[in-house]
């Protein structure tokens, strides 16, 4: 698949052959569903907890004598009927972590990454020419390259111009900056359009299989 490479301009520089083992991949809905579930499902924290009746304080007398008064006989207050009673069937500490292999989450990758593509949200840039942090440059750039259009910015690498892009898109709502290394089906689902160097094509390429 040839797509154009733009300039920060939005002008078109020149084409590049995005790799088919990655952008015209298989597309396996159920696959990229599953991995999507298993990410939320892994960001949950697990640390809801409620107190049974063995951890409430109080309840170490019977309330009142098993017969004669014509009341329910009750053996303790802090039963669940209580107003301060221990608590059934409620949620305490659990990890909601869920497995899924290695190449099968990259699998899932390279499926988002391919409707991504078909439905022309890959936008290829030559380079970001950033000497300093500015975010009014970058919201430019990013409005030249998508328009209106959230997006999502792989770098390829972590050095310092992976710095400035990532300080100058910090405070833009409708962007992101990731490695090409931390690649993940929510952010690609959660913006419109992914923006990519020429030289993140070769690290998704290394990342991805």
């Amino acid at each position: 698949m040839k797509v154009d490479v733009l300039d920060m301009k939005g002008k078109k520089v020149r084409e590049v052959e995005l790799p088919a083992t990655v952008f015209e991949a298989t597309i396996n809905i159920d696959l990229m569903h599953q991995a999507y579930n298993r990410q939320m499902a892994n960001a949950r924290l697990g640390t809801h907890e409620t107190k049974v009746r063995s951890e409430v304080r109080g309840g170490g007398r019977k309330p009142w004598k098993q017969k004669g008064t014509g009341r329910a006989r009750q053996g303790s207050t802090n039963a669940a009927q209580w107003v301060g009673g221990g608590r059934i069937h409620t949620p305490h500490p659990r990890s909601y972590e869920q497995r899924m292999p290695k190449k099968m989450r990259q699998a899932a990758l390279r499926s988002v990454l391919s409707v991504k593509a078909a439905e022309a949200g890959i936008v290829v840039i030559d380079g970001f020419d950033i000497t300093e942090p500015k975010t009014r440059l970058m919201a430019e750039t990013l409005f030249n390259l998508v328009g209106t259009s959230t997006a999502l910015v792989l770098m390829p690498v972590k050095d310092q111009n992976y710095d400035l892009v990532m300080r100058s898109a910090d405070n833009i709502e409708s962007a992101k900056v990731l490695l090409a290394s931390y690649l993940n089906i929510r952010d690609v689902l959660s913006f419109d359009k992914v923006v990519i160097p020429v030289k993140t094509i070769d690290a998704l390429v290394a990342h991805l299989g």
